[in-house]
């Protein structure tokens, strides 16, 4: 276990162990479960524009093969390290085991603020980093997508480089990609889409109506302005936005469309308003109906978890609630937690939906591809009621269950080589 350290390794291994005794998980199994395949470090020397080399840490993790190739994101981020990565490996794994995904759990990251980076800076790093990849990756082995930091152009670039080693153009290797070069329309959206469509059955199920009903968004990246965007088209009025630069909140509602021409013109929050500006460390427990921490993991502890008044908690975000906290929400009945593994598993639904389609070479329709990603959806959501039902468990408990359950079933099944 001393491969991997940290608070958020430490917290996918906290959860890991809750479920794993819940199940009733041999001690002398859980080891194979857990602990990742394969995890990749690697050294990324860059020219800098200045004529000076500068080298990032690069890493990846895979975390099992039992059903198919690896699948997870690539992150850009000061403070990416190993155990991070391998958090995020295990979470995608119960994430695409219950979407009934043929994937295994993957995850990769680089060290570095892209935003210190020229547009050169960032493709030489990001071809370098596949580059170094390029034994561990492929469409049946690893097949990345995008994550914070990291969009369709570094897909792109990422694709591009592999297919110049293989000599010719190898769209599956990678998916969130533009459209031009082999990726599906409404990848981009459907993370966030994906939340908004989970929290709209959590309303069906509580008894709220989306019309009139309040949300905050914490984090204002992709995920979250599509969560706050496609709300609002449901009837929400939403109360308060965040990102890594400036908080705004406005308890008569925002001007979404307003925010969303600031940020296309300027990249980011800042600058958007000083009539409205609030702290953000306070932004997460104002009223509201829903709450969407879609920004970092560990932003809800015990402490926030207490003072949380919405009744819809729609985890956006990889990790946003530690284990202290759950301890915290299982004794709030009032609200209704929808947990990362399936509340954000709409991105890595359309990421199937487009590997397939590489491979096909026959595209769908935006249509098709937003229906089927909802019936993944809705299937994941109810299995998840049902066992919350059936065994009056909190929903991370039940998801994770269902999750944990068919890969150690799939280990089973396939034995140990030996």
């Amino acid at each position: 276990m001393s491969t991997y350290s940290g608070p958020v390794f430490d917290m996918a291994r906290s959860q890991f162990e809750t479920i794993a005794d819940h199940i009733g998980i041999p001690q002398h199994e859980r080891p194979r479960i857990l602990l990742p395949k394969r995890a990749i470090t690697v050294a990324c020397p860059i020219h800098r524009d200045d004529g000076s080399i500068a080298v990032f840490e690069g890493y990846r993790v895979q975390h099992h093969l039992t059903f198919g190739p690896t699948k997870g994101g690539t992150r850009y981020a000061a403070n990416v390290d190993l155990g991070e990565v391998a958090a995020l490996a295990i979470w995608m794994s119960w994430k695409c085991a219950l979407a009934g995904l043929p994937y295994g759990g993957a995850k990769g990251g680089i060290a570095v603020d892209p935003h210190s980076l020229s547009r050169r800076e960032l493709e030489a790093l990001s071809r370098r980093y596949m580059q170094e990849m390029i034994p561990f990756v492929g469409p049946q082995t690893d097949v990345p997508a995008p994550d914070m930091g990291t969009n369709e152009q570094v897909m792109a670039w990422f694709m591009d480089t592999y297919s110049m080693y293989q000599g010719q153009a190898v769209p599956e290797v990678v998916t969130g990609k533009p459209v031009a070069v082999g990726g599906t329309v409404g990848r981009r959206e459907a993370t966030g889409r994906g939340v908004a469509h989970l929290v709209g059955r959590a309303m069906e199920r509580i008894g709220l109506d989306p019309r009139g009903a309040t949300a905050i968004v914490q984090g204002y990246g992709n995920v979250g302005s599509v969560s706050a965007l496609t709300l609002a088209e449901m009837g929400v009025r939403i109360l308060g936005v965040s990102d890594h630069t400036a908080c705004y909140h406005d308890p008569r509602g925002l001007d979404l469309a307003a925010i969303e021409r600031h940020v296309a013109a300027h990249g980011s929050l800042a600058g958007f308003s000083t009539e409205l500006a609030f702290d953000p460390k306070e932004l997460l427990v104002q009223p509201c109906d829903v709450l969407v921490p879609a920004a970092v993991e560990r932003v809800i502890d015990a402490d926030v978890a207490r003072r949380l008044r919405c009744r819809i908690l729609a985890e956006g975000a990889n990790g946003p609630t530690t284990p202290e906290a759950d301890r915290v929400l299982a004794e709030r009945d009032e609200i209704f937690v929808l947990p990362d593994i399936l509340c954000n598993s709409g991105g890595v639904i359309v990421s199937y939906f487009e590997w397939v389609q590489d491979i096909q070479r026959l595209f769908w329709e935006e249509d098709e591809v937003k229906r089927r990603a909802n019936q993944i959806l809705d299937r994941a959501f109810h299995q998840v009621q049902e066992r919350v039902q059936r065994e009056r468990i909190p929903q991370r408990m039940a998801a994770m269950a269902i999750g944990v359950e068919k890969v150690l079933d799939g280990k089973r099944r396939r034995g140990l080589f030996p």
